[in-house]
Order: structure tokens, then sequence, then C-alpha cells
């Protein structure tokens, strides 16, 4: 799995900051630029810390994901707040096998060996399928879940937050879990104080929407 920011709003900490200036002062919006960065700074940290995370939508980041599962990806395009562009199946020949293999299956040489002889066979028949004339629309039929993609994401700060507090969970499947803490990490590199309490909502939140007492990041 790779995942890697290719663009974002310039100084994506810098247009929430002046909505939270304009929300908590009488200046007009094209006054903004009046106030120093430092004030801004302090009001969007201040609303940050009451929740008002309705100015962080104003900055956005698009992300480039490559090598995860469609699985993955069946998961990823439920969150409705963003825009999704995935590897087409229909018009790309996927003749050289390519997937993703779950750890559990991956850990153990027997069920390792039974699942790369699977996508084998799979493979087998769906390249017969092309020999045959038969259209890469309709071959792809026989591709499983675990087949690789490419897909580019671009979301909101906050549908962002709301994103990891869900997937960085302990208790997400583990592939979306994996690509949630590779995009906060991506992400706190540009906007350091957004993305500073981020993760699942145990920890931002105190509450286990999964109410799992077991776990080991349970609210205590």
């Amino acid at each position: 799995m790779n995942v890697k920011i290719i663009g974002c709003t310039s100084d994506p900490e810098k247009l929430p900051a002046m909505a939270a200036t304009l929300t908590h002062s009488k200046i007009k919006p094209e006054d903004l630029d009046k106030i120093s960065e430092k004030e801004q700074s302090a009001v969007l940290e201040q609303v940050l810390k009451l929740g008002h995370t309705s100015v962080i939508e104003h900055a956005s980041f698009t992300f480039a994901i490559s090598d995860v599962s469609r699985s993955l990806t069946h998961q990823l395009v439920r969150h409705r707040i963003a825009s999704f562009s995935q590897q087409s199946q229909r018009y790309v020949n996927l003749n050289e096998p390519n997937y993703v293999i779950p750890p559990s299956i991956g850990k153990n040489k027997k069920t390792k060996k039974a699942y790369e002889e699977t996508m084998g066979i799979i493979w087998d028949h769906y390249n017969r399928l092309l020999e045959l004339k038969i259209p890469a629309e309709d071959a792809r039929y026989v591709l499983p879940n675990g087949t690789c993609t490419n897909i580019m994401v671009t979301m909101n700060a906050r549908s962002l937050l709301n994103f990891f507090e869900l997937r960085c969970c302990l208790h997400a499947q583990w592939e979306i879990r994996l690509l949630a803490n590779k995009m906060l990490q991506e992400v706190k590199k540009v906007a350091p104080m957004i993305f500073k309490n981020a993760g699942p909502s145990c920890t931002t939140k105190k509450i286990c929407p999964e109410k799992k007492k077991n776990c080991p990041l349970y609210p205590k």
C-alpha cells in the first residue's frame, strides 16, 4: 500500500483560521488579512478545542492511493463527503496477477499457498476469457475482492476527522485501518494544528461506539 498527498488547499490552516476569526469578530471577510496569522491561529485552536469544526471544511486534501484491494475501496466509498476516481477494470487490462494477501493468510505457509494457488486459477480463467475475445468489462466479473486497485481521494478536513475516528479504531478492518493511519501521518505534515488530536473516537471523544470493553484503548 502506498499513500501520498498529491494536492491540498494552499496553506491549509490559513483559510480555516480566517473562517474561525470571521465567526468570532465583527470584521468583514474582505478585511481578514488585516488580522495577524498568530491571532488567527489562536482563534482556530480555540474553536477546534470547542469542537466547532465547520470552519475546517474550507481545507481539502487529495491522496494518491495505490496497491490496495477492491475490498478496501468498497468500504472507502461509503464515506459520502468525498470525491473518488478509481482505476477502471473495464478499460484497464489486468492480465498480470496483482492482489492483496491478508495478514491472517500470509502468516501461515499452508494458507498462503492455498490462497496463491486460488488466485493463479482465477487469473488463468480471466486471461482465457480475454483470449476468447470476451470484453474486459465482462471478463472482470471473475476477479476477486483481493484484486489490487489504485484510487484518488479528496476529502475536506472535517470529513477526514470523522474518517479517522471510524477507521483508525482497532476494530476497523485491518486494511482500511492501515490506510487511515497512513493518511493521518500525511495530513499531520501539512496541517499539524488541525490534526493534532485526530484519531479513533476513544482518544478524541473518550467514547467507544463499538462498546468493546476488552479493547486496550477502551476509555477508563
